[in-house]
C-alpha cells in the first residue's frame, strides 16, 4: 500500500508542465476518443497570432475556481498572442437552452468558438451548424465529435480513476470495510459519466461499501443540500468523495455538525478550495488535470485552427494526484489562477 502512495505521490513531482517555450502533454490516438493511447508530446505554443483573431468561448459556469482557472488560462494566452476574447458562462449544468442561446450570440461577431459544454451532445446540432464558417474546439467537458476540429482536455475515466485508486491504496479489498458516499455530480453532464465510469473501475479494489450515491449540479448550496440529506440518511458514513465544490461543502458541514476527522473527504478534481482543505488536512487528496493550461491550449487550438497550422488536434495534461504527502512541494501555477485573478469576459 505505501509503494502505490508513494508512485501516486511522485506524479505530483515529475516535473513542470511547462519549460520556457513549451508544454509537456498527452496527445491521444486516436484524436476524440479517450479510450485510445495517450503518448507524451513537447508541444510548442504560439508566441503570436498572425492577426487579432476573434474568438468566442462558452463555460458552463464561473461558480467555483476550477472554471476560474481555466478563464485564467485562456485570459493569459490570448494577450499573449494578441487576439480577441469574449466569454459567456450559463450559470450550471441544468442551463442547456442557455447556453444554445449565448453560443449563438457570441458566434456572430467571432472567428472561432471554444466550448465547455453542460451537455454531452445537447449542442451538436448547433455546432455542427456553426462548424460550416468557424472552427469549434472543446475544452475540458468532452462532447460529441460532429463538428469539432479540435479538444484540450484530459480523461475524465482517468480522472475518476486516478482519485478511485488512490482510495484502494487506502482501503484495499479484504481489509475492513469501509462505507463511502459518492457525489459524481450532475447527470448528462460531459464530464460525469466518465468520471464515474473511472471512479467504479478504480474503486473495485478496495474494500468500499457504497451506501449512497447524490447526483447534482456543482453549486455549493446544490452540493450542500445533497451532504445535509447523506448525513440524515447515513450518519454513521465514514468517507464523502465527490467533485471539488462537493469537498469544499463537506468541509463546512462537517465543521458545523463536529465531524471533522471522523468521516474522510476526497476530491476528483483540484481547485482552490481543495488546496487549502489539503494542506490544512480536511481534504485527503484530489487529482489535478492543470486547468490553467487546459484554457491555454484552447486558445493556441483555436488560433491555429484559423491559420491553418493545427498539427494536433486532441491533447491535454497529464493527471498528477496531490495529497498531503507532497502538496508543499508541487507547483500548483499550471493548475490554479492567481488569488489576484478576477472572472474576466473580455479581451479587447
Amino acid at each position: 500500500m505505501r509503494s502505490l502512495l508513494a508512485a501516486l505521490a511522485l506524479l505530483a513531482l515529475a516535473g513542470a508542465c511547462r519549460a520556457a517555450d513549451t508544454w509537456a502533454l498527452e496527445r491521444w490516438t486516436p484524436p476524440f476518443d479517450y479510450r485510445g493511447t495517450p503518448s507524451e508530446i513537447a508541444y510548442q505554443p504560439l508566441e503570436k497570432a498572425r492577426k487579432r483573431w476573434r474568438i468566442c468561448a462558452s463555460y458552463p459556469h464561473l461558480k467555483d475556481s476550477y472554471w476560474l482557472s481555466v478563464n485564467y488560462g485562456m485570459v493569459r494566452h490570448a494577450r499573449k498572442l494578441g487576439i480577441a476574447l469574449e466569454i459567456v458562462e450559463a450559470g450550471g449544468y441544468p442551463n442547456l437552452d442557455k447556453q444554445k442561446a449565448q453560443i449563438a450570440g457570441c458566434a456572430k461577431s467571432a472567428d472561432a468558438l471554444i466550448v465547455g459544454a453542460v451537455s454531452y451532445d445537447g449542442l451538436t446540432p448547433l455546432l455542427v451548424t456553426l462548424s460550416k464558417r468557424m472552427p469549434v474546439i472543446a475544452a475540458v467537458n468532452d462532447i460529441d465529435s460532429a463538428g469539432v476540429v479540435a479538444k484540450s482536455g484530459v480523461s475524465w475515466i482517468s480522472m475518476g480513476e486516478a482519485i478511485g485508486h488512490y482510495f484502494a491504496a487506502l482501503h484495499p479489498k479484504g481489509s475492513a470495510k469501509v462505507r463511502v458516499a459518492w457525489f459524481p455530480g450532475p447527470k448528462g453532464a460531459g464530464w460525469v459519466g466518465f468520471v464515474e465510469e473511472g471512479f467504479q473501475r478504480g474503486i473495485a479494489g478496495s474494500s468500499a461499501e457504497i451506501v449512497s450515491v447524490k447526483w447534482g449540479d456543482t453549486g455549493f448550496e446544490d452540493q450542500l443540500l445533497l451532504l445535509e440529506d447523506l448525513l440524515e440518511q447515513h450518519p454513521d458514513v465514514d468517507y464523502i468523495i465527490g467533485s471539488a465544490v462537493t469537498a469544499d461543502a463537506a468541509v463546512s458541514l462537517l465543521r458545523a455538525k463536529n465531524l471533522t476527522g471522523r468521516i474522510g473527504v476526497l476530491a476528483d478534481y483540484f481547485t482552490h478550495g481543495t488546496y487549502r482543505a489539503i494542506k490544512r488536512g480536511k481534504v485527503i487528496a484530489a487529482p489535478t488535470d492543470l486547468p490553467v493550461v487546459q484554457g491555454e491550449l484552447a486558445i493556441d487550438q483555436a488560433v491555429r485552427a484559423l491559420e491553418g497550422t493545427l498539427a494536433v488536434s486532441h491533447a491535454g495534461p497529464a493527471i498528477r494526484i496531490i495529497d498531503g504527502n507532497n502538496i508543499n512541494a508541487t507547483d500548483i501555477n499550471d493548475s490554479l489562477a492567481p488569488a489576484s485573478f478576477k472572472p474576466t469576459f473580455k479581451v479587447e
